[in-house]
């Protein structure tokens, strides 16, 4: 198989298990937090970057992945920057409603789009951003009910959304500025992002839910649900820093609406979730999107590989020209110009 093609089922893989995984983190949160009472997200993501961080050790210690440091600044600044995002996700979450929190999720691919086209010089076709308008208009029909306005909730939306888009454009411009993979990116900077959010997570925890994280009752089904939980998000963290890797942040936001109307479909077949016919048009209006989106993208990148193609097939026409320059010193010409032979079985045989 060559290069190519070996990326390409990479990119599959990676983007197979990162929805199988978020689904499935998903369900598993939903019945932690719904059904046991365990509604502290943010101390639940800090113990999910510390298990993942602990998992990826002793992967490095069976030798399965290569450590190599980076700028250690780099790797701080945005482990930090990870932590600070999710919690003020969380917390965009607990002060505004679900409506409102649903359109601070849609408005992180159009900031994403505006950051790489202002900063990275990164262009979008019409038929790209096309399909991502169809895709953010399914989504919203499906996800998005009521509109409740606050002055804090909407800052903290906004902080949201900014600091979102601009560790998730990090993630993909540090693995290829370092040239350092998903694993190997993951691997140093979760501490980071797990200390940011085990200091602030129970704090953030107890002011949105006015209930202490260390006071709340561990029965055996709560713990086994949180160790469940802290598992499939190993592969939920990786798989986020690989699809990212592999892709580019906006197809990443991409695949997290995807996930958002799978986890609505399962909630419907398996939970026997409300469900209505806004719904389904919404699902089918993003699907719809999600199609045109890959279906560009792959067009694109066809007519990219074709230029490089064409451009390297230039360049070897260029340096096996036929005519062979010879320069004629003394025995030659007595006026010392070069003079051009061709280089023919004619010739040879003469």
């Amino acid at each position: 198989m060559g290069e190519g093609g070996g990326f390409q089922l990479g990119t599959v893989g990676a983007l197979t298990l990162s929805v199988v995984s978020s689904v499935s983190i998903v369900i598993c949160n939903k019945a932690l937090m719904s059904s046991l009472g365990f509604i502290f997200a943010t101390t639940l993501t800090s113990w999910h970057l510390l298990v993942t961080f602990c998992s990826l050790h002793v992967a490095l210690s069976m030798k399965l992945f290569e450590h190599k440091p980076f700028e250690r600044k780099a790797v701080m600044g945005f482990g930090i920057l990870n932590g600070i995002s999710i919690g003020l996700l969380n917390l965009s979450l607990g002060f505004n409603s679900v409506g409102f929190y649903q359109m601070t999720k849609l408005a992180i691919i159009p900031c994403t789009v505006f950051l790489e086209t202002v900063f990275l010089a990164k262009k979008f076709s019409r038929s790209v951003q096309l399909s991502l308008s169809v895709l953010l208009l399914g989504v919203g029909i499906a996800t998005v009910t009521d509109l409740q306005l606050n002055m804090l909730g909407s800052i903290l939306s906004l902080l949201a959304i900014v600091t979102t888009c601009i560790a998730q454009i990090m993630t993909n411009t540090i693995q290829k500025k370092f040239k350092v993979s998903s694993t190997q990116l993951l691997y140093q900077s979760a501490p980071y992002q797990a200390l940011t959010l085990f200091v602030s997570g129970p704090f953030l925890d107890g002011l949105l839910t006015n209930q202490n994280v260390f006071a709340f009752n561990y029965t055996p089904q709560v713990l086994i649900f949180i160790v469940l939980s802290c598992l499939i998000s190993v592969s939920v963290n990786f798989s986020t820093f690989l699809v990212i890797g592999k892709t580019s942040p906006v197809t990443y936001q991409v695949l997290g609406h995807l996930k958002t109307c799978l986890v609505l479909a399962f909630g419907y077949v398996l939970l026997h979730d409300p469900f209505s016919w806004r719904n389904i048009l919404g699902i089918a209006v993003a699907i719809v999107g999600m199609v045109l989106y890959s279906y560009f993208c792959t067009l694109e990148g066809q007519q990219k590989a074709r230029e490089a193609s064409s451009q390297t097939l230039q360049a070897i026409d260029n340096e096996s020209d036929p005519l062979i320059r010879v320069e004629v010193g003394a025995g030659g010409n007595t006026d010392g110009t070069s003079q051009t032979v061709w280089s023919s079985n004619k010739d040879l045989q003469a």
